[in-house]
C-alpha cells in the first residue's frame, strides 16, 4: 500500500526516514536576512545549493533577494521556473562542452554571472565565451583564508583583473570570497572574523584599483557583513534553514529557529543503552559537529545521532523512553547536503502537514 501524496495531512502518516520544513520558521529566517540586507543597502543573493526548491526561491525574490547564486549549472537550469531573471554561477566551468549549456542560459535570463577562480581558469573560461560568441558578466574570486579557489596575493589580483579588462567576452563585476572557515565557530569569534575578511578583500580591492564591489558568501557571516554596509552583496545558503553548525557551533542563529528537521523511527534496540533509527548517512549526509554527532533529538536534551551506518543511525546512551516505534524529529549538523540526499520534502506547521514538494534540483551537480 502506497500512502498518496494527496492524503498525507499529518506528520503521522509519513514514511520515515523524511526531511520536514517548519514553515513559521523558513519565513522569519527569510524576513530576517532580508531585513539585515536592507538596513545595511545590501543585494540578497541566496545560495540555492542549500534549498535546491523552485517554490523557495519564488519566496526569497518575493521578500526582496535580487538574485540567486548555483553551484552549478544545472542547478540554475533546475531553477528557472522559479522566474528568477539573475543567476550567478559561483563555480569553475571546465567541462569543454559547457559552452552552448552557458548560451542557453544567458538567453533565459536578464544577466548571467560567471565565476573566474583563478588565473589558470581564466584561460578556460576565456575560450568557450570566444568559441559561444559570448559576453557575460564575472566576478572574480579572491581567497580569505579557506585556500580553495581564488587568487593568494592582492598583485596577483591586479594581473588578473587587468586580463578581465581586456577580454571581450568578460564585464568585471567585482571581487567574491567564500569565508568557509568561519564554520569552525568559537566564542566571540564573529566580529573579528567578518573585520579580518573584509580588511583581506580591501586589500586585493585596492590593487586592483579601490573602488571594487565585494560579495562575501557565508550564512555565518552574511547578517553581519551587511551590517556592516560595506559589501555590495551576500550570497548566504544554509540560514534560511539553519542547523547544528549554525546554531551551535558558531551560534549566530537560534536553536529554536532551525526550521528544518529529519524525521525518523526507532526501529530496533539491540542493548539496554542503544538505539537504532531508520536514517542514516544517506539521509543525514555524513557530516558532524565538532563534538563528533550527526543530528540532535528535538525535545531530548542530550539525545544525538552519534554514529552512521548507510541506513541507520545509532543514539548511543539512549534513554528508556525510546522505545521501538517512537518517531522523532532530529536537528541535522549541515542541513546542505540533507536536502539534495531527498527526492521530497514536507512542508509543516506543527504537526500539520501542508503541502509535499518534490526537491527541483536534487542531484543537480554538473
Amino acid at each position: 500500500y502506497r500512502m498518496t501524496q494527496e492524503a498525507i495531512t499529518h506528520i503521522d502518516q509519513i514514511p520515515t526516514p523524511a526531511v520536514l520544513i517548519e514553515t513559521r520558521k523558513l519565513e522569519h529566517n527569510l524576513r530576517a536576512m532580508q531585513a539585515h540586507c536592507e538596513k545595511g543597502g545590501v543585494e540578497l543573493w541566496p545560495h540555492c545549493k542549500t534549498h535546491k526548491l523552485v517554490p523557495i526561491l519564488q519566496r526569497q525574490l518575493a521578500h526582496g533577494a535580487q538574485g540567486a547564486t548555483c553551484a552549478k549549472l544545472s542547478e540554475a537550469e533546475a531553477l528557472l521556473p522559479s522566474g528568477v531573471r539573475r543567476i550567478f554561477v559561483a563555480h569553475s566551468l571546465a567541462f569543454p562542452l559547457i559552452g552552448p549549456r552557458v548560451k542557453r542560459l544567458a538567453e533565459s535570463l536578464d544577466e548571467l554571472i560567471l565565476a573566474v577562480t583563478s588565473t589558470a581558469y581564466f584561460d578556460v573560461l576565456e575560450s568557450f565565451l570566444k568559441k559561444e560568441n559570448l559576453h557575460v558578466s564575472v566576478l572574480m574570486a579572491v581567497d580569505t583564508g579557506l585556500n580553495r579557489e581564488g587568487v593568494r596575493t592582492p598583485e596577483e589580483a591586479k594581473a588578473l583583473a587587468d586580463r578581465i579588462s581586456q577580454s571581450p567576452h568578460m564585464e568585471f563585476r567585482g571581487i567574491y570570497t567564500h569565508e568557509g572557515h568561519a564554520y569552525a565557530g568559537g566564542t566571540d569569534f564573529l566580529n573579528p572574523f567578518v573585520a579580518n575578511t573584509l580588511q583581506k578583500m580591501d586589500a586585493y580591492a585596492m590593487a586592483i584599483g579601490g573602488k571594487v564591489l565585494l560579495w562575501p558568501g557565508c550564512s555565518v557571516t552574511a547578517a553581519a557583513m551587511a551590517d556592516t554596509k560595506r559589501v555590495h552583496a551576500v550570497r548566504p545558503g544554509a540560514y534560511l534553514f539553519g542547523d547544528l553548525y549554525l546554531a551551535e557551533v558558531t551560534a549566530v542563529m537560534r536553536m529554536e529557529d532551525a526550521a528544518v528537521t529529519i524525521l525518523t523511527t526507532v526501529v530496533d534496540r539491540p542493548a539496554k543503552d542503544l538505539a537504532l533509527i531508520d536514517a542514516g548517512s544517506k539521509t543525514f549526509s555524513g557530516d558532524k559537529i565538532p563534538r563528533g554527532v550527526h543530528g540532535d533529538v528535538v525535545g531530548h536534551p542530550g539525545v544525538s545521532v552519534t554514529r552512521l551506518n548507510e541506513e541507520h543511525g545509532y543514539i548511543a546512551d539512549a534513554p528508556d523512553d525510546l522505545k521501538i516505534g517512537t518517531r522523532l524529529r532530529c536537528i541535522p549538523a549541515h542541513v546542505c547536503p540533507v536536502i539534495n540526499l531527498t527526492s521530497k520534502v514536507y512542508l509543516v506547521d506543527g504537526d500539520q502537514v501542508l503541502e509535499t514538494w518534490t526537491v527541483d534540483a536534487r542531484g543537480c551537480v554538473t
